[in-house]
């Protein structure tokens, strides 16, 4: 299998952990946040939804400059599952079109005509697409427990199943 099949099949097998998630989240709490800098669980939960396919359009261009990212507030829990699902077709999509080869290429990300980040976009793509995602929906389970809510498992049962 290459690389591209690897990831692909990461991408929906993580994709079916998130949306167990994201099924998860309760749609009166959406604006609530653990501390007045973090973002609200709404704001964290789309961007978790997001992610994978915004940062394969990030990824597409040889140069791409620091994006500001906004972070909106969904209005319901199926626009966070609308979003994911994009996302995800979004990512694989992209991977697929750039294959083995384009994922070697250099990638670069500039602030202001400034090289901030030179690197092989597979580097990114691995960082960003993947490790990213996985960071933040592990940041989501933490405001689920602090919510007082279950947490579902996410790599087996989680305490809350078991």
């Amino acid at each position: 299998m290459s690389v591209i099949e690897d990831w692909i099949s990461e991408l929906k097998r993580e994709a079916e952990s998130t949306r167990a998630l994201l099924e998860q989240l309760p749609e009166d709490k959406f604006s609530w946040r653990p501390h007045p800098i973090s973002m609200s669980l709404g704001q964290l939960a789309l961007h978790v939804a997001g992610v994978p396919g915004g940062l394969a359009l990030l990824l597409d261009d040889s140069v791409s400059e620091v994006p500001v990212v906004p972070l909106p507030e969904p209005t319901n829990r199926q626009e966070l599952l609308d979003a994911l699902e994009r996302s995800i077709s979004l990512a694989e999509s992209k991977l697929r079109a750039w294959g083995e080869d384009a994922l070697r290429d250099t990638w670069r990300l500039v602030s202001m005509g400034e090289t901030v980040l030179e690197t092989p976009r597979i580097e990114m793509a691995r960082t960003l697409m993947f490790n990213h995602v996985y960071h933040h929906r592990g940041q989501l389970t933490v405001y689920l427990r602090l919510l007082g809510l279950p947490v579902p498992g996410i790599y087996g049962p989680s305490a809350d199943e078991s």
